[in-house]
């Protein structure tokens, strides 16, 4: 039986039955469903293919009904310690590694890691109105509407301390008295909390100027309405390995065209006509990492906001990143992606 990863890659139009073969010829309990292109469309194991079964799904149905179509991933130019801490904190047995097109280029196995305990900043922006969420932020601000059997803010905290990060800073504004005395001074949360007080709105980068202390390290900067899986030493391992001053925390988003697209040369000839094809693009995740030169750039206490700083800093000539997350993220700042969070937060966070 061979381990090379390339034996278990099967296209988005195979069968269940074929992915099983390829579970089997690899002998890793996993699949890689690949497009035409390189890229990867989604994983299967022999547990999803199992659970189908239960669910009365045949053996000939095609693979795109039963493959886990947003897998977590890992990039080529993370190193190994960071693959491991994804595999362990996803309870993954593999992680595909793809390159900076999504193509895969490797699959790597797990071994457990360890968590030191980091000094790195953490600030949050829990100081929104929520108003796509009224009338459920009328009395409660946003980041402490529960999701699940607590609030989206303790989740992000929690996060943040099992990944050994214990210094986090609340930006606070629209009734921020509730998430102070929620959340104290964190130590019952693991974390030392301190409180950015916005007088005014200052938009998701202008609290950073309410820092005590200009930071000497890389800070994280988070909305306080995510919930979210991803592996925050792994982004701010990137950061530090490509030498961007900035990085920003990027999803990406497919739209299907539900016509048929011409490509048009000199002259109006058609050169190609693709029927529906799938753009994809990637869109902001309210993630971000900053190293500390870039705070000079944010005005004290005047609104500004992240667009403006990151188109600042690339205007300047300095080296801006973005970092793929494939990891489990929702943004609950819409009523039908809160209702998803808090379907989905058992099965995601226990």
């Amino acid at each position: 039986m061979s381990r090379n990863w390339r034996d278990i890659i099967i296209g988005p139009e195979a069968s269940v039955q074929q992915a099983w073969e390829a579970i089997d010829k690899g002998a890793m309990q996993i699949a890689l469903v690949v497009d035409h292109t390189g890229h990867l469309t989604g994983t299967v194991t022999d547990g999803d293919i199992r659970r189908a079964m239960l669910r009365g799904r045949g053996m000939d149905v095609q693979i795109t009904e039963v493959m886990n179509a947003n897998p977590v991933t890992g990039l080529a130019e993370e190193t190994r310690e960071s693959w491991q801490r994804t595999m362990h904190r996803h309870s993954l047995r593999h992680l595909p590694i793809l390159d900076t097109q999504g193509n895969v280029v490797d699959l790597v196995q797990y071994s457990m890691p360890l968590e030191p305990e980091r000094t790195t900043p953490v600030v949050i922006m829990a100081g929104g109105l929520g108003t796509r969420l009224r009338p459920l932020t009328e009395a409660t601000p946003k980041p402490m509407i529960p999701v699940g059997p607590k609030p989206v803010l303790e989740t992000i905290i929690e996060n943040f301390a099992e990944q050994g990060f214990i210094n986090i800073y609340l930006c606070l504004n629209y009734k921020g008295e509730m998430i102070r005395a929620h959340f104290g001074d964190g130590r019952r949360f693991g974390v030392n909390i301190t409180y950015l007080q916005e007088d005014r709105r200052l938009g998701t980068a202008g609290a950073l100027s309410l820092l005590p202390l200009r930071p000497d390290e890389p800070v994280i900067v988070m909305n306080g309405d995510l919930l979210t899986k991803v592996d925050f030493v792994r982004l701010l391992d990137f950061h530090r390995q490509q030498g961007f001053v900035a990085t920003m925390a990027m999803r990406e988003h497919q739209q299907q065209v539900p016509y048929g697209v011409l490509k048009i040369g000199d002259g109006y000839v058609v050169q190609e006509l693709v029927e529906k094809p799938v753009e994809r693009y990637y869109v902001n995740a309210g993630i971000y990492i900053l190293d500390p030169q870039t705070l000079d750039l944010v005005p004290d206490q005047k609104f500004y906001d992240m667009p403006t700083l990151f188109n600042t800093l690339m205007d300047r000539g300095h080296k801006v990143g973005g970092f793929p997350l494939r990891d489990y993220w929702v943004d609950i700042g819409r009523l039908e992606d809160l209702e998803r969070a808090s379907a989905e937060f058992t099965e995601m966070f226990g």
